[in-house]
């Protein structure tokens, strides 16, 4: 176990799952707990990022001073990761359970993941910076392991199929929930935000030429109705692509494993 104050000295066993905190004598101040003080926190976090998030400001937000919240964390950093694996909680695990096969349970998980990631833009910053060793997290980890798995890969091939998919999402979510907070800080819908943008570049003379190799694609993109609209299609075939690459790979690992047998027979 670690204690929050040695977190600087040893920051790769750095977590509030790992540490052990000493029980506060006598009781916490009436109507405050740790569950009220996680909540507020996120909804603090999504309204205004990471770098707003003070225990100050989260205090005066409680409507208690600031030295109440060390009755049920430490640090600053201990609410960061309260936090993260409460919206870990939201992936919706019983959908992924209740999927046909193995490529239905990654969809599912790739699409829980995404809209997480999206509904709460602070979460890929800091899934970077801290451990993601909450009860919640572990449990997403776990489902994921377990669809990897019964796809047939083995078991020095999981990671990296895993990695496909799931930086993949983290990825596009990290981007997607990035404009929608670049769209929203304009005071814009994101399909404003995304044809002045847009326009704003395309009008410009020099800059016109210089992508002259990019208009196909960027008039096919406004030929859509919405901003959602592309970034669900690209997600969802960008998806189904991943999931043909691990199929494909499948199949070869299998082709691979009966040649080595035949090896094996014929010396």
């Amino acid at each position: 176990m670690v204690k929050a104050a040695d977190r600087a000295k040893d920051p790769a066993r750095s977590s509030v799952w790992l540490e052990e905190r000493a029980a506060r004598s006598g009781g916490g101040p009436a109507g405050l707990d740790r569950d009220r003080i996680v909540s507020t926190s996120i909804r603090m976090l999504d309204e205004e990022g990471l770098a707003k998030l003070s225990m100050r400001k989260l205090a005066t937000e409680l409507g208690v001073t600031a030295m109440s919240l060390y009755w049920y964390v430490d640090t600053k950093d201990d609410i960061i990761e309260f936090a993260m694996d409460s919206v870990y909680g939201e992936v919706d695990l019983a959908a992924v359970d209740a999927a046909r096969d193995w490529r239905e349970r990654v969809r599912v998980l790739a699409m829980e993941y995404r809209r997480m990631l999206v509904r709460h833009a602070w979460m890929s910053p800091s899934a970077g910076q801290y451990l993601n060793i909450g009860p919640n997290s572990v449990a997403v980890g776990q489902k994921i392991h377990e669809a990897i798995r019964d796809t047939g890969l083995p078991l020095e091939r999981r990671p990296s199929a895993m990695s496909a998919v799931f930086q993949f999402v983290y990825g596009y979510g990290t981007i997607e929930s990035q404009f929608g907070r670049r769209a929203a800080e304009a005071g814009m819908s994101q399909d404003e935000f995304y044809v002045d943008s847009i326009k704003a570049f395309r009008d410009d003379p020099e800059f016109e030429a210089r992508a002259e190799g990019l208009k196909e694609v960027l008039d096919e993109r406004a030929s859509h109705g919405s901003v959602t609209a592309i970034w669900d299609r690209d997600f969802a075939y960008a998806l189904d692509v991943l999931i043909a690459g691990i199929e494909v790979m499948v199949a070869r690992e299998a082709e691979e494993a009966e040649h080595r047998a035949d090896d094996r027979t014929e010396r």
